[in-house]
């Protein structure tokens, strides 16, 4: 069984996908370097906008826009 595409995420969710830490994900949505939006007062992240920033901010050889 497969995600649904339009499948809300939780910051805790968010951290895990990315692997990354729960403090560097909500200062990401805060800063609006990651699609997210307020629900309620807390973060909330469409998967299917997740993967689309992903495949931006990935070049071809595998290393983050920027890196050398």
């Amino acid at each position: 069984m497969s995600d649904p595409p339009d499948e809300i995420l939780t910051i805790d969710e968010v951290a895990a996908y990315l692997k990354a830490g729960k403090r560097t994900v909500y200062r990401l949505a805060a800063d609006k370097k990651i699609p997210a939006f307020k629900l309620g007062g807390t973060w909330r992240f469409r998967k299917a906008d997740l993967e689309q920033w992903i495949a931006r901010e990935t070049t071809g050889d595998g290393k983050p826009k920027g890196e050398a």
